[in-house]
């Protein structure tokens, strides 16, 4: 096993350049957490990792300003859990944050790393889906930004080519109507989501986010047109016909299919029988 450790951003580009996305070539780790889960599943041999863990000093902070939240690549869900600012601006982060894993996992782990991992069944993804953020890759050639709808383009596929580096996650700050987060698994916290859902709608409109039913984390679109149309829904089963064109759940260790398309569309219908009771 390879493993490199950088002591500055310009360093692990450089190496990252060198390393030209060859077989077996350099897989950036922060806290390290999605990769000690599946460390048995991995041939130690031809692994080779960049270890940013000296980078806290430049990719750890986060900035809240009036625009925006600007979480460093480093940022760990701890560091969010912590911040009253950030609870006070974006109350669905440290919701969520809370909920993966053990205090163990909070402090290592961070929102870079668990959208870089790439699990459909990530936690943290669907609230920083539906809050619009976009994600700051940068190599040595300069940086680019992307839609976080718009950085998957598979199961564990992303658009990051292996000469960059995820060393921001941008949320813009902006008025909100409603936001709710709601995460069904065999526990609160310390389990992966059976599914998870995310919903905000602001001046841009409806984002409804769910995990665990797509290959990807992914934007419930055919069902944000239909309420941005103005749509009600008289029962559970009228959520799942228009859901059927967005999810494609599998059966797998921790669920079945069925079971995660009921869930979600009793999900959504419940909460939005809330939200007009209101």
């Amino acid at each position: 096993m390879r493993v490199l450790t950088p002591t500055t951003v310009d360093e692990a580009l450089a190496m990252l350049a060198a390393d030209g996305g060859k077989p077996g070539g350099l897989t950036p780790i922060a806290g390290g957490t999605d990769l000690l889960v599946s460390w048995h599943h991995h041939a130690k041999n031809g692994m080779s990792l960049l270890d940013l863990s000296r980078l806290g000093a430049q990719l750890r902070p986060f900035r809240l300003t009036d625009g925006e939240l600007d979480l460093g690549g480093l940022t760990t869900y701890w560091d969010v859990i912590s911040s009253p600012e950030i609870a006070a601006a974006f109350p669905l982060l440290p919701l969520a944050a809370r909920q993966i894993g053990a205090v163990q996992i909070q402090m290592r782990g961070t929102w870079a790393g668990n959208i870089g991992n790439g699990s459909p069944a990530a936690d943290g993804v669907p609230v920083l889906m539906a809050y619009g953020a976009r994600v700051v890759l940068q190599s040595r050639t300069g940086q680019t930004e992307v839609p976080l709808d718009q950085y998957y383009t598979g199961y564990r596929k992303t658009v990051r080519r292996p000469d960059q580096l995820i060393v921001a996650i941008r949320v813009p700050r902006r008025p909100r109507e409603c936001e709710w987060f709601y995460k069904v698994g065999p526990r609160r916290a310390q389990a992966i989501s059976k599914v998870a859902v995310a919903v905000v709608k602001d001046a841009e409109g409806w984002r409804v986010v769910a995990n665990s039913v797509a290959p990807v984390v992914c934007r419930c679109r055919h069902l944000e047109q239909a309420l941005t149309a103005g749509r009600t829904f008289q029962s559970p089963a009228e959520i799942a016909q228009v859901l059927a064109s967005d999810i494609s759940p599998i059966d797998d260790i921790r669920s079945t299919a069925r079971y995660r398309a009921t869930v979600l569309s009793r999900l959504l219908y419940f909460w939005l029988c809330e939200q007009r009771g209101r």
